[in-house]
């Protein structure tokens, strides 16, 4: 039951990153290319996160300072967007 959950959310950043993407493609609207950015990294996050917990569950130490390091990046790649490129 959890390795659904792990891959619906994978599914859905995938989703989110993928129509955020598209509308940039369509609108250059700059906000919309860091917003997908963060989603990205989110996806990679959650794709980290299933293979920890489902791929390779025996393993004692997986590098979850990764994971963390992934899901900071995209945060601030997004604050970024929000504070320094506003118009």
């Amino acid at each position: 039951m959890a390795s659904a959950v792990y891959i619906l959310c994978a599914l859905t950043s995938a989703i989110c990153a993928a129509m955020l993407l598209r509308a940039f493609l369509r609108t250059r609207a700059r906000f919309l290319l860091w917003s997908s950015a963060c989603f990205i990294a989110l996806f990679v996050n959650n794709a980290l996160l299933m293979i920890d917990r489902v791929f390779v569950p025996d393993r004692v130490v997986f590098p979850s300072a990764l994971r963390t390091l992934v899901a900071v990046v995209g945060l601030i790649v997004l604050v970024y967007g929000l504070v320094f490129d506003a118009e």
